[in-house]
């Protein structure tokens, strides 16, 4: 794992790197089982990730050259596998930060949308090319940038082969932050700083609810945030927060 993936641990932040330079860091699948071996035990005291790439890239994407021949069977199996190691990604619990340059692009794009903040540098080319290689994705953009990009502006970028750059995306909502060249990654340590300040129970509740409740019905999606509330608001996180407010400190979070 310390090979394809390198896992740094500074204080409550542990920075991935993506490290296939070779590959522009494209998504084998060694890589996206050091991923999940990653968000599945995550090391003690770890709060917030910061997700990279290394050589100028994010990710490139899925590494053809390595593909073999599978059938209709396989290929549902390994892109649910790609899914179910996505929606971990999503859904550890653990806010995660992408800071991206170069390509972020196929599998790559699935990547970052999978992750909760991103940040692009003007080298970033966001795009789904698979309709140049006679394929269609199949590592969850259908749903996650799908609803970022709605289907009919998804539907012209795969048609065209459309790349988008960091402030095109962020217009779009591809990425939430366009920033200068070298840039990303400083920027990415410091949200991450930000967020880890933040509650542990409430960032969690953030992360689960939210998308959830976008899928819900109106009805549904304001008793769901009812019962987010009842949680947080009577936790030892929020009696800290209050009086830490009323005392005009830092709260100290557990």
């Amino acid at each position: 794992m310390t090979e394809i993936l390198k896992v740094d641990i500074d204080g409550p932040i542990a920075v991935l790197t993506m490290n296939r330079p070779e590959k522009r860091n494209a998504m084998n699948d060694g890589l996206l089982h050091a991923l999940d071996a990653f968000f599945s035990t995550p090391p003690e005291g770890v709060k917030v990730v910061v997700l990279t790439g290394t050589a100028g890239h994010y990710c490139s994407g899925l590494d053809l050259s390595e593909q073999v021949q599978r059938d209709a069977e396989q290929t549902m199996r390994h892109s649910r596998g790609w899914h179910a190691i996505m929606e971990k990604i999503q859904f550890s619990g653990l806010p995660v930060v992408s800071a991206i340059f170069g390509a972020a692009i196929g599998g790559g794009l699935e990547l970052a949308t999978s992750t909760h903040v991103r940040i692009a540098e003007p080298s970033t080319i966001f795009q789904l090319p698979e309709g140049r290689r006679g394929i269609y994705v199949g590592g969850g953009a259908s749903v996650r940038v799908g609803r970022i990009l709605g289907a009919d502006r998804m539907i012209e970028m795969m048609l065209t082969g459309r790349k988008y750059g960091a402030d095109e995306g962020k217009a779009l909502g591809l990425c939430h932050y366009s920033v200068d060249e070298g840039e990303a990654l400083p920027m990415a340590m410091d949200l991450a700083g930000k967020i880890a300040r933040n509650a542990g129970l409430s960032n969690y509740v953030m992360i689960h609810a939210l998308s959830r409740i976008q899928d819900m019905s109106h009805a549904d999606g304001l008793f769901t945030e009812s019962l987010c509330a009842a949680l947080t608001q009577t936790s030892p996180d929020a009696e800290e927060g209050l009086k830490a407010f009323l005392e005009k400190r830092a709260p100290a979070f557990r």
